[in-house]
């Protein structure tokens, strides 16, 4: 094994679970391991506390002239359960053929060690970067990064840069360079309809009270109509359409209708009438159902009305959608839709804008060019369907765009057990980062 593969080894050691309390050691010696390896390299490193987890910042020694790259990653990871589901311990990494198993080896370390090597790399045989770097690695991504954005307010100033890089999203498929250049917003809300004060016989009273999970289901089934467009009143009013070299670009990558079936499992699609599989999950705003429930749960019957029965919705934005606007007038339809004999409380839930830049620009093209080096194939060019809030607020706070070039594959299996990265894309990753400075730096 070569000794890159053994020090990425020791880093997915740690089981820096940001989210489980009993892990909050494992954290900080994962950002202590951080630091030494900074040091290592040669680079300046900072650790930042925060009141959660710590941020640690690594700089390269500034000069005059040259461009500034942040580059952004999350040491922390995913909690393993159900962990009866791996096949192998989820913190000693295992290599199985190309595949590295080991939970975080691909959401986020990775993707960010990758980057950290290449710059080794460039100061051992030039002792020299061609731009300067910044590095800031988090702990608190996989929680929400409760602590980010007040940490860039606070420095601001000794964060100043040209232009962001992160790799933390996905390719579209093994070997092939992927540049996302956009991500969907989020807004997020429950509800909870209530009806008699207890709950009450179904025989006895059915009929002639109203039922609080049935008045749940017709709200959910009212979002849509049969062509699946969202039925909520001035929901599309900012909805910025696809350009048609953006569905020219998605119609040329393997069938995405097929990929989707394929990866889901399920035994054919359901979308936006007019919308392909992959316009629909990059480009098209969405309303989902995230949970629902109300009554008895148990094995076997019991007839009751329940008192109460909920559902919680997660909505997907696209470009100029004002995500406080969504929740706004999502949840007024809800109460419009709720009838006068059930009340209906609406908690609004946590929300961030979607994401977009323009990929033909300056910094995009010279991505472009990294990432043709590094997989040796024409790059393409994607948005991805989830959301990074904390890519609008490096946007919002200091003032860049973010190049993200994703890593991850899709079988990978981030978030889930038996979390897998291959050593092509970590190599591959080393590369591009070496090319992605190269040119950044022209």
């Amino acid at each position: 094994m070569s000794p890159q593969l053994t020090e990425f080894f020791d880093f997915l050691r740690f089981p820096s679970i940001s989210t489980d309390s009993r892990h909050k050691e494992d954290v900080r010696s994962c950002a202590d391991f951080l630091m030494k390896k900074f040091e290592s390299m040669g680079l300046k490193p900072e650790l930042h506390e925060t009141p959660g987890h710590p941020i640690v910042i690594a700089r390269s020694e500034p000069k005059e002239g040259r461009p500034t790259v942040l580059i952004y990653g999350h040491y922390d990871v995913q909690p393993v359960d159900p962990v009866d589901e791996w096949d192998t311990p989820p913190f000693e990494p295992t290599l199985k053929g190309d595949k590295i198993f080991c939970r975080g080896a691909t959401d986020n370390k990775g993707q960010h060690f990758s980057h950290m090597l290449g710059v080794e790399e460039t100061l051992r045989e030039h002792g020299e970067l061609p731009v300067n770097v910044i590095f800031l690695l988090e702990g608190e991504e996989e929680i929400g990064s409760p602590n980010l954005a007040p940490f860039l307010e606070k420095h601001r100033d000794e964060l100043k840069c040209d232009i962001c890089a992160v790799s933390d999203t996905g390719m579209i498929g093994p070997g092939i360079p992927t540049m996302t250049y956009g991500l969907r917003g989020i807004a997020c809300l429950e509800f909870k309809v209530h009806g008699p004060s207890l709950d009450l016989h179904s025989g006895v009273y059915g009929g002639a009270v109203p039922n609080p999970a049935t008045i749940v289901a017709r709200l959910v089934s009212a979002l849509h109509d049969a062509d699946e467009v969202i039925q909520i009143p001035g929901f599309y009013d900012q909805v910025t359409p696809l350009e048609p070299w953006e569905r020219e670009m998605w119609g040329s990558l393997p069938d995405g209708d097929a990929a989707t079936i394929a990866e889901t499992g399920v035994a054919g699609l359901l979308g936006e009438t007019g919308y392909t599989a992959l316009e629909q999950r990059w480009g098209r705003p969405t309303a989902e159902v995230n949970g629902i429930g109300g009554g008895y749960q148990g094995e076997g019957s019991k007839t009751v009305i329940a008192r109460e029965a909920m559902a919680k919705f997660s909505f997907r934005l696209v470009p100029d959608q004002d995500p406080q606007t969504i929740l706004e007038i999502a949840s007024q339809f809800l109460k419009d839709q709720c009838p006068d004999s059930c009340r209906i409380d609406v908690e609004l839930g946590h929300y961030g804008p979607a994401y977009v830049m323009d990929p033909h620009s300056k910094y995009g093209k010279a991505a472009q060019k990294a990432l043709q080096v590094a997989f040796s194939d024409e790059p393409r060019l994607i948005r991805e369907g989830g959301s990074i809030p904390i890519i609008q607020s490096i946007k919002d706070i200091l003032g860049v765009d973010t190049l993200l070039l994703g890593l991850a594959l899709p079988d990978c299996q981030i978030h889930a057990p038996n979390e897998s990265f291959t050593v092509t894309n970590f190599e591959a990753g080393i590369r591009l980062n070496r090319a992605l400075l190269e040119e950044l730096g022209r």
